[in-house]
């Protein structure tokens, strides 16, 4: 199998910092090639250095595609050659239609005008190679996240794809979608497309990779063929975090106290369908220094649970009642939730938990500005302190806290996400999927905090996708499907078939 593309000695350098240490990969024609490497490791810098979004001349090194040396100026040139990215952040437009969305900057047109029928007929061809049956007039906002993927997997057909980079792919995905998706790779694989694939998600690399490159701090690591040798999880763990990780959750005295909140009766209402009833009579409790799991499916109103008890930030005719140390709470706003003892970590960091042309500082700061400002005016050499102090606390790796959010890693930024609520003293944090999109060794660092967190005393609601970790991390776990508690299992009655079962049989 001979070599598609060779990335030779690449550095890339910013002012202060160098993303890129000579680092080299090399992709045989027809494999499927994970990129691993921990956040911020250089991963989708050197994606980006590929596909031009960084132009030849901002880099040191030679890139080598289809045998001969290659200077993509932009997207359009490593486009025109068959190098097609698909970002974690889809580039899709919502209120255009599949077909419009796909051939988008390619429309099929002579003389300035579109040929619909054309257009039409390739979507409806390029649909049923990813397994699609929408029609291609369905606008985008209408379909899951899920089926935008496979979109933009068509949009890159479209444009005769022969190397297709998918970074983080399955991020947001059910497991349904994200099985699908996978293959849907192997598929391509069959046809001779070539495919680069960034993932955390160590399972998925291990089940489609022909073999894996691990990146760490902007050099390359190791690579591994899946068709020579035997790649474990853990020997990519400690390639990606410089060690070994023989226990994936920190370990911690679980001690519960006094309760904390309860929640009585809760039930909400669907937003914008009155007949949609989307949480059911739950009854929950958390107690001081206790790590409380909420499991279930894709759909089964965890968020919407979290949201609607948070402020009511969801839902409507919501009733029930919230306790804080027995006596009655007011979390009828997201002030007021706050004022009760109430933080919550969304799932959505980017669009909901940060402002990211903001600076870590000022982010922070945001949910108490109360206690770095006076008379209505922000005290920024408090701000600055305290954001300090939490830079050390949590470990955000940036050279300053006047730095861009947007510029930090996944797995910093969500630090940041929990330094903003922390600063806020609650007393029950609720936290949405905190380790989604973030790294082994970043994860890690984030139940750290989770554990001084129930050391402190505090209480912590957890939802996560993922079982394992909610079984290595919680003491308790509530199961929910379609918006209602069907169990509650302590940590040593849990296990992933025993949640699988309370789901599927209520």
């Amino acid at each position: 199998m001979s070599a598609l593309l060779e990335m030779r000695a690449i550095t890339k350098t910013f002012p202060g910092v160098k993303a890129l240490d000579n680092v080299n990969l090399t992709v045989k024609e027809g494999e499927i090639h994970a990129l691993v490497g921990e956040n911020g490791a250089g991963k989708s810098t050197l994606m980006k250095v590929l596909s031009g979004v960084y132009p030849a001349g901002s880099y040191d090194g030679e890139i080598h595609y289809d045998g001969a040396l290659a200077q993509f100026g932009g997207i359009a040139d490593s486009e025109k050659r068959g190098i097609i990215i698909i970002h974690q952040e889809l580039a899709l437009v919502p209120l255009l239609s599949i077909a419009e969305n796909i051939f988008l900057g390619n429309e099929q047109a002579a003389s300035g005008i579109i040929n619909w029928r054309e257009t039409f007929l390739r979507t409806e061809d390029l649909l049923k190679k990813v397994g699609l049956s929408e029609a291609p007039t369905t606008l985008i906002d209408s379909i899951g996240v899920g089926k935008q993927q496979l979109v933009e997997i068509a949009k890159a057909l479209s444009k005769d794809v022969r190397l297709l980079i998918l970074d983080e792919p399955t991020a947001a995905l059910s497991e349904s979608d994200s099985q699908a998706l996978l293959d849907l790779m192997l598929e391509l694989k069959a046809q001779g497309v070539t495919s680069i694939i960034i993932s955390h998600k160590l399972n998925e690399v291990r089940r489609v990779a022909d073999t894996v490159t691990v990146i760490r701090d902007g050099g390359t690591v190791s690579t591994m063929d899946a068709r020579t040798e035997d790649i474990t999880e853990d020997r990519i763990v400690r390639d990606m975090v410089g060690r070994d990780m023989a226990h994936r959750y920190p370990a911690r005295t679980r001690r519960a106290g006094d309760m904390l909140m309860q929640v009585s009766d809760w039930n909400v209402w669907h937003p914008e369908h009155q007949d949609r009833q989307m949480i059911r009579d739950v009854n929950l409790d958390v107690r001081a220094g206790e790590v409380v799991g909420i499991a279930g499916l894709m759909g089964a109103g965890r968020t919407e649970l979290a949201m609607s008890v948070f402020g009511r930030a969801y839902g409507r005719n919501i009733s029930g009642e919230v306790r804080m140390h027995g006596k009655p709470a007011d979390v009828s706003t997201i002030d007021r939730a706050i004022a009760a003892g109430l933080a919550y970590v969304t799932e959505d960091r980017k669009s909901l938990g940060l402002i990211l042309e903001e600076t870590i500082q000022r982010n922070i700061t945001l949910a108490n500005l109360r206690d770095v400002s006076a008379h209505g005016v922000i005290n920024e050499a408090e701000e600055s302190k305290v954001a300090e102090t939490y830079r050390g606390a949590m470990n955000i790796r940036t050279p300053s806290v006047f730095q861009k959010v947007m510029n930090l890693s996944g797995g910093n930024q969500q630090k940041v996400v929990l330094s903003k609520w922390l600063f806020a003293g609650p007393e029950v944090l609720i936290l949405d999927e905190p380790t989604r999109g973030i790294d082994v060794g970043a994860k890690f660092e984030i139940y750290n905090i989770i554990n001084d967190l129930s050391a402190q005393g505090k209480g912590v609601i957890m939802i996560s996708s993922e079982m394992p970790e909610l079984l290595g991390m919680c003491d308790r776990i509530y199961v929910m499907n379609e918006g209602a508690l069907v169990g509650e299992l302590t940590a040593e009655e849990a296990s992933q078939e025993r949640i699988m079962s309370l789901i599927v049989t209520e």
